[in-house]
C-alpha cells in the first residue's frame, strides 16, 4: 500500500516465497525486489544469492525482523545491496527502495566493515580474484582499499586531496572493471581476495 501510493514506484509482482519470486522474475521486468529472508520453500538468502548471479538487474534489498549481525552478513555476501529492518519507518524505506534503485547501497560503509571483519572466516575466496584485481590501477587499488576500510567518499576524497567527484569516478570504474553492483559487493570483494585482511586497515 506504501509503495502503491509513489508516483515513481510501482509494485509489479509479490511472492511468498524465494522460489516463488525466482519464478516471477523469469516473465516479469523489475529494479528491486524487496526481499524477506526466512521464508518456506526457499529462504532470502539463497533466492537473492541466486538473483544477483543471474545478472545486474534486479537489484534485492533485504527487509527483515531479525536484528542480526548472522543474517545481514548472510545477505550481503549473497549480493544483497540492502538491509532494513521491518520496524523502518514508511519514508525511509521507500528512500532505500529509491537508493537500491539508482545503484547504490544503503549499508553504511563502516557496517559492512564491522560484519566483514566479525564473519570474514565464514568467507570463501573468489576463484577470479586474484585476476580480478591486478586490472585495477595503483589509484583504484588505493581508492577499494579505504572503501574496505569503511571511508565514504567524501572521506576517502580528504584522504586522497582530490574531489568527491573523482572519487566517484574511480569507485565506478572499480566497479565495472571487478563486475561488481555497489560498493558494498566492493568490500566483499576486498576481503575474499586478501587485500583487507580482518581486523586491519590494510
Amino acid at each position: 500500500m506504501v509503495l502503491d501510493y509513489q508516483d515513481d514506484l510501482e509494485v509489479v509482482g509479490e511472492a511468498g516465497d524465494g522460489a516463488e519470486a525466482l519464478r516471477l522474475l523469469r516473465t516479469t521486468e523489475a529494479d528491486v525486489v524487496v526481499m524477506d529472508l526466512r521464508m518456506p520453500v526457499l529462504d532470502g538468502v539463497a533466492a537473492t544469492r541466486q538473483i544477483c548471479a543471474a545478472g545486474p538487474a534486479p537489484r534485492v534489498l533485504v527487509l527483515t525482523t531479525f536484528d542480526t549481525d548472522e543474517e545481514a552478513f548472510a545477505a550481503l555476501q549473497a549480493g544483497a545491496s540492502g538491509f532494513l529492518l521491518k520496524s523502518v519507518p514508511p519514508e525511509e524505506l521507500l528512500s532505500a527502495i529509491r537508493v537500491v534503485a539508482g545503484g547504490e547501497a544503503v549499508v553504511a560503509p563502516r557496517v559492512t566493515r564491522r560484519l566483514l571483519d566479525r564473519f570474514a572466516g565464514r568467507l570463501v575466496p573468489r576463484s577470479d580474484a586474484a585476476a580480478a584485481a591486478p586490472e585495477l590501477t595503483d589509484r583504484e587499488k588505493e581508492v577499494l582499499l579505504l572503501i574496505a576500510q569503511g571511508l565514504s567518499n567524501v572521506e576517502i576524497g580528504g584522504r586522497l586531496q582530490v574531489a568527491e567527484a573523482t572519487v566517484k569516478t574511480h569507485i565506478g570504474r572499480i566497479l565495472a572493471k571487478l563486475g561488481l553492483r555497489d560498493r558494498v559487493q566492493a568490500v566483499v570483494f576486498a576481503y575474499e581476495s586478501g587485500l583487507v585482511r580482518p581486523g586491519r586497515d590494510t
